[in-house]
């Protein structure tokens, strides 16, 4: 093993760190952005805007990322419409290609996601807030979706976990994010072994900074009102001691 190209690697792949978490971040947010009406589609909506939204997810959950990125940025370069469109400007850049693709793997997977957590809800807990007066939007805002979004947290950071990793197929249409430099790196020199060695590492450093930040927000989220509580009740004034009368005799 070559220890002075590992220590070559590890100054120079860091280069491409910008770039992967772009991606990842970018894709993250537009697939939670487009997934969470879809999700309320998908649990309460009418039968066919519903099977809509299935046959979406289905189809992109049901074939690999590494497929549709070369669909979107290869196959879409051989249709004159699409070239002659105003679209081309974004889809002939490989960056745009490989964001549009993220997103919309992570939407399908975050709707799946979401739709599980609001058909977790417990039927009670909306009847309480209608019972109130609160309106459809403002119980799906108020009530419903936050006790979803807890509800599907620990599933929703195996998403992020895996957009993280999966923004390595950017490198197959020419984008130097980790994986890219890895390989620009490898075509120089020959040494794949120490190279992806450390790409791995920083990859590993990457997923865990985001387990750990998962796992503190779903900490976050299930202590705070108890926090509040004891807060509460920490200056509560104590009950006064119930006086005990007896009749007289």
């Amino acid at each position: 093993m070559n220890l002075g190209l590992m220590f070559d690697a590890m100054v120079v792949l860091p280069s491409g760190v910008g770039l992967t978490l772009t991606l990842t971040v970018l894709s993250l947010t537009a697939g939670f952005l487009l997934s969470v009406p879809l999700a309320f589609i998908r649990a309460f909506g009418r039968p066919g805007l519903s099977l809509a939204v299935l046959s979406y997810t289905y189809v992109i959950r049901g074939t690999p990322m590494l497929v549709q990125l070369f669909l979107l940025y290869y196959g879409l370069a051989q249709i004159e419409a699409v070239r002659a469109s105003i679209f081309w400007v974004i889809l002939r850049d490989p960056f745009w290609c490989a964001l549009l693709t993220f997103s919309l793997n992570s939407a399908a997977h975050t709707t799946e996601i979401l739709c599980r957590g609001l058909q977790s809800v417990p039927r009670g807990v909306t009847e309480a807030a209608t019972s109130l007066g609160l309106k459809r939007f403002q119980i799906a805002r108020l009530v419903t979706f936050p006790i979803a979004f807890r509800i599907s947290l620990p599933a929703y950071g195996n998403e992020v976990v895996g957009m993280i990793k999966g923004s390595s197929l950017a490198s197959t249409v020419t984008l130097l994010e980790i994986t890219g430099m890895a390989r620009q790196m490898v075509s120089t020199t020959f040494a794949p072994y120490e190279i992806f060695i450390v790409a791995g590492a920083i990859y590993l450093s990457l997923t865990s900074i985001a387990v750990k930040a998962i796992q503190l927000l779903e900490r976050r989220l299930s202590t705070d009102g108890n926090r509040v509580h004891r807060h509460k009740a920490r200056w509560r004034p104590p009950l006064p001691d119930p006086e005990i009368t007896t009749p007289p005799a």
